[in-house]
Formats: C-alpha cells, sequence, structure tokens
C-alpha cells in the first residue's frame, strides 16, 4: 500500500501541485445508489453498524468521483449510543435522544467506547480492503461540545439550551465533557487501528460560542483528545473543524496541535491564508454554492485555487453536501480541482 498519499502528504504540511480533494457527506443522500442502499435498512443507526452496508455508503463516491479521501460512513452520535444514551432517528424530524444517562455511569463506559462501536472498526476495514491505495482513508468522530449538546438538549436545536447550561452549571459540563473526552479516544483509537490514515473532530457547533467558553468547551477538550491518543502511541494526524467561530480559528490553529484546521462557509480568503501560515487548512466552499452551480461556483473554485493553492490545502466544502445537490455540479468542482 502506498504510505503517502497525496492527502496525508498535505497533513504533512506539503504543498501539492493540486490540492487534494474530498467532500463532506461525501457519501449520502445526494447518490441515488446511497438512497437504493439506505431504502433497505431498517433504521438510520442500523445502517451505520451494520460494516457491509455502511462500508458500501463510504466507498459509493470513491468509485463515481476522482475524490483523493474517503471518510468512513457513521455518525457523531453513535458515542453518547456506545455511553448508554437512547438514540434515534425519526423521519423528517432528525436525531433523538433519551434522558442522559448517571456521570457515574457514563465514565465507566468510557474505556469501553472503541469496543462498543467495533462494528465502525469493521466498516474501515473493508473499506481500506475496497479502496485504491493512493487513496486515503479517514475516521471521524463528534466533538466534545458539540456531542453534549445533543444530549444535553435530546435532539436537534438552536444550541441555546445548551449554551446557558454551560454558563449555569459549568463544573457539571465539564464533567460531562471530560467523559466525552475519554470515550473520544477510545474510539479514535480504535479507528486508527482498523486503519484510518486520519482522524476528524467535527465540533459542528462551535457557533455562538464566546472566546472564553470557546477556550475552555473547544479549545481545551480538543487539546486532551490529541493528547490522549499520542499517550496511547496513536500518531494519526487529526484535522479540527470548529465550525461557526471563523474569528477564532487562528488561536484554534495556534493551541490546539490538529494536523490541520476545517474552515468553514464563513472563512474569508484572507483569515484562511493566516491560518495557512500555521497549519494546512481545509474547506470552505459553500454547499448552497455548490448545489447552485453555473458560473459563480466556478469562480469561487478558481479563487480558493488561486489564494490558497500556493501552501498546503486541502479542497472541501465549509459543510456537507446537501441533499439535493446535483451530481453534475459535483462533477463540474471536481473537473476544475483535479482536472479529471
Amino acid at each position: 500500500m502506498q504510505a503517502d498519499p497525496k492527502f496525508l502528504r498535505v497533513l504533512a504540511g506539503e504543498k501539492q501541485a493540486r490540492p487534494p480533494v474530498w467532500f463532506m457527506r461525501q457519501a449520502g443522500r445526494y447518490l441515488p445508489e446511497y438512497r437504493a442502499l439506505r431504502a433497505s435498512a431498517p433504521d438510520f443507526i442500523a445502517f451505520c453498524l451494520n460494516p457491509e452496508m455502511a462500508a458500501e455508503a463510504t466507498l459509493q463516491p470513491m468509485r463515481r468521483f476522482p475524490f483523493d479521501a474517503s471518510i468512513v460512513f457513521a455518525d457523531i452520535l453513535l458515542l453518547p449510543k456506545a455511553l448508554g444514551q437512547k438514540v434515534w432517528f425519526e423521519a423528517g424530524e432528525g436525531p433523538k435522544l433519551g434522558e442522559m444517562p448517571e456521570l457515574a455511569r457514563m465514565k465507566d463506559l468510557t474505556g469501553q467506547a472503541g469496543e462498543a462501536l467495533s462494528a465502525v472498526g469493521e466498516t474501515l476495514k473493508l473499506v481500506r480492503a475496497g479502496l485504491p491505495a493512493d487513496k486515503a482513508l479517514i475516521g471521524f468522530a463528534g466533538a466534545p461540545w458539540t456531542v453534549a449538546t445533543y444530549m444535553i438538549e435530546g435532539g436537534s436545536s438552536d444550541r441555546s439550551k445548551a449554551r446557558s447550561y454551560a454558563y449555569t452549571n459549568p463544573d457539571d459540563l465539564a464533567a460531562l465533557l471530560d467523559v466525552l473526552v475519554e470515550g473520544t479516544v477510545d474510539y479514535l483509537a480504535m479507528q486508527a487501528a482498523a486503519g484510518a490514515q486520519a482522524l476528524m473532530l467535527f465540533e459542528s457547533w462551535a457557533e455562538a460560542l464566546t472566546d472564553s467558553l470557546f477556550e475552555t468547551i473547544v479549545i481545551r477538550t480538543h487539546q486532551a483528545i490529541i493528547a490522549g491518543l499520542r499517550a496511547r502511541g496513536v500518531q494519526t494526524p487529526v484535522i479540527g473543524f470548529p465550525r461557526g467561530a471563523p474569528a477564532l480559528a487562528e488561536r484554534y490553529a495556534v493551541k490546539v496541535p490538529v494536523a490541520a484546521v476545517g474552515l468553514d462557509t464563513t472563512a474569508p480568503l484572507g483569515l484562511g491564508q493566516r491560518v495557512q501560515a500555521l497549519k494546512p487548512i481545509q474547506g470552505a466552499l459553500d454547499p448552497l454554492l455548490l448545489r447552485a452551480g453555473g458560473p459563480a461556483l466556478d469562480a469561487r473554485v478558481e479563487e480558493y485555487l488561486q489564494t490558497w493553492g500556493e501552501g498546503p490545502y486541502i479542497f472541501n466544502l465549509g459543510h456537507g453536501i446537501l441533499p439535493d445537490t446535483p451530481i453534475a455540479h459535483v462533477e463540474q468542482v471536481l473537473a476544475r480541482v483535479t482536472g479529471k
């Protein structure tokens, strides 16, 4: 197997003749083959924990498009499930979570998170066997604050309840985040052992946090996860993605020992250059623009290539592909980026 695909060389700080490219949610509902596969599963959690089905979903976009990396098909809410909280998905409403278990009970389960989610490891093994050697394989987890917001609120929302909880119950939140750090380390270490060549931390709800909260619930926990992985001998590079916090991206790049920083759709070009002077960057094409297509899409892709292409850069979106995105628009972008 080739040890250093283009994607991994960028994570090591190297500039490439063209940036490697992959898209968040590149496996998903915009693909007819995914919709057909998903229809054969009884529910979404069962789908995620079926290694054969999840591996097939992961590999589908790699067969269709010239992506340079593949991210394992799973969900950030598998970890609360492994820690004893009921998790399910309702059609048209999204994720739902039951009552949060006692903290002591969850803490007892943190060292077993990887074992409880071993199906994801089996998926990674199947995907690695099915990927060409020059394509990288990414594992991932939801970052502690993002996962905690779902656990506190019982599902999707505007996160106001969770942010209020951060102010009114700081010690309780810190204890919950510490439990999630431990569980995440165990989960990601299992993924690395199963063949993940890079790991991504999705801090999907870093938006609307004060700088002090960002420091304590994002920067601190991300530092702790990477320290925990390194203490276990896991040297796999980590990409951190603090979505919605562009003003704090430079601070994040300085303080968190990630290999690269993901930028969201709000990141200005100049900010990307400043962060890129510190770490490789990934992002930040707007999924709405990808869906819209046309000359505006071509122009924005060219801006990113011209502005960020002189440094270590991974071409990606600033959030996941929208389900109604035309496949032709994905092909349009990939043709400009890869020449294929």
